[in-house]
């Protein structure tokens, strides 16, 4: 397992309104957030690398404004013609 180290100065986790004891738990979340948003892992995976409920990681992404699905414009385009 791969164990990352980053140090913080104080001002960043001020400017960031984070603490130390929240500071990990965000920053991973805004990393698996953003390697989603990339397409990177599937939803059910991403919840997990956060350390968050399956049912709970769609609306984290609302927090960031990323969508909770994926959706080409052609996929789209077919729902509203089978609707």
């Amino acid at each position: 397992m791969l164990n990352v180290t980053w140090n913080l100065p104080d001002e960043l986790l001020l400017a960031l309104g984070l603490t130390p004891d929240t500071a990990a738990d965000e920053l991973r979340l805004a990393a698996v957030v953003k390697f989603y948003e990339l397409g990177r892992p599937s939803s059910g995976k991403a919840a997990d690398l956060a350390g968050l409920p399956r049912v709970v990681f769609p609306a984290r992404l609302a927090d960031y404004g990323v969508p909770a699905f994926r959706l080409t414009e052609e996929e789209i385009r077919q729902d509203a013609e089978n609707a």
